[in-house]
């Protein structure tokens, strides 16, 4: 099937006008030379990647820790609804038996693979290789010190479907076990007090993520400059960002552009099992009590905790912050494609691609969404 009179976000991460075409769940032609008489008409519709999401823990009321697959698939259905047609489920700071339990559920989502839910692509393991002062909504329960065995029994058993693996650099063993992990999957730097040389260090360990960039981790000191301006000076590290609009001021959003630059930029949702209930209510997090008030979700003692965002919201947010639109939209699809290895098919408008696309207003106010050329009802 062609497409045609739309707005296409190509691999240049620039829109075009012109026409694509959808042949068995892939991208076929795009900018095609001619176009057949048929070709369905997009009146200047935009048309970009389906988003990819790698930190969420939940919506709906489920939680991907709940290791529950009925849940997961909630999960993901809702997902693809949002736009979200790829996924990284992130996990909490809790015992291995819980986080296998929970693994083995998204290992068999990403085999099944049903119809119309969100691709699940990988995990991320965040927890439980945290610091103790910035452990933010993690459960200090469980926190460890790092653990490369425990991780690897944990990666082998999930068959490999860890993409993103957590740690607290100034933790004993971090650069260590980040050398060992890293042949595995990305490493990301996260809940740390680490300072300037310790952070340095994990990253030139092979560490090539941040996870939620400003939260859970020191701020920027002129004196004593800690994590972020180590991740900035290295060229392979890539930031997530969560733009909820509760968690981070959209100057500090626009900041990170500026530092970090399109390239490097994540977005991400962060959401809990909060996302999409009504506000008033009372949700479970690692273990740990929290409620959804006025939109931001808080543990008991006031700790903010994850969002109850999706991260259409969170692309809409940046967009309005005056970020390009072209910025953001790669931040949502290419660049987090690429932070779990799965550019070679997700994230981008490409022939061979997996044709997972959301056709939408100029305004991102209206939208349709498309998983493998069938859109999602």
């Amino acid at each position: 099937m062609f497409y045609q009179n739309a707005r296409i976000f190509t691999t240049d991460f620039q829109f075009h006008t012109g026409a694509f075409e959808v042949t068995d769940g892939v991208f076929g032609q795009i900018l095609p030379q001619s176009v057949p008489s048929d070709a369905v008409d997009l009146h200047g519709a935009l048309v970009i990647p389906g988003l990819v999401d790698v930190h969420s823990h939940g919506n709906s009321g489920a939680d991907f820790s709940d290791g529950d697959y009925a849940g997961l698939q909630k999960m993901a259905a809702r997902y693809a609804a949002w736009g979200v047609t790829s996924f990284a489920p992130a996990s909490m700071t809790l015992p291995y038996d819980v986080l296998e339990k929970a693994f083995a559920t998204a290992a068999r989502l990403a085999q099944e693979a049903p119809q119309g839910h969100a691709r699940l692509m990988g995990i991320q393991m965040e927890g439980p290789y945290f610091s103790y002062k910035k452990r933010g909504a993690q459960n200090p329960d469980y926190l460890k010190e790092p653990d490369f065995p425990g991780f690897r029994r944990l990666y082998e058993s999930c068959g490999g479907l860890i993409r993103i693996v957590d740690v607290a650099p100034e933790l004993p063993g971090a650069a260590e076990f980040t050398r060992q992990a890293k042949d595995l999957c990305t490493v990301s730097v996260a809940h740390t007090d680490a300072d300037y040389d310790h952070a340095k260090a994990v990253f030139d360990a092979g560490a090539t993520h941040l996870t939620h960039l400003y939260n859970a981790m020191p701020g920027i000191h002129h004196r004593n400059p800690g994590v972020i301006p180590a991740a900035v000076e290295n060229p392979a590290v890539r930031a997530e960002i969560i733009c909820d609009g509760m968690h981070i001021h959209p100057a500090s959003v626009r900041l990170a552009f500026s530092m970090f630059g399109p390239e490097r930029m994540v977005l991400v949702s962060d959401s809990g099992r909060c996302a999409g209930l009504p506000d008033g209510s009372k949700f479970q997090l690692g273990g740990q009590d929290a409620w959804l008030r006025d939109g931001v979700a808080r543990l008991a003692d006031g700790t903010i905790a994850c969002s109850a965002a999706n991260l259409w919201q969170c692309l809409q947010n940046v967009i309005s912050w005056n970020i390009p639109q072209e910025d953001a939209i790669r931040a949502a699809t290419y660049n987090p494609a690429c932070a779990i290895g799965a550019q070679d098919k997700i994230g981008s408008i490409d022939t061979g691609k997996l044709a997972d696309f959301i056709i939408c207003s100029p305004d991102y106010r209206e939208k349709r969404v498309f998983l493998g050329g069938v859109e999602v009802k």
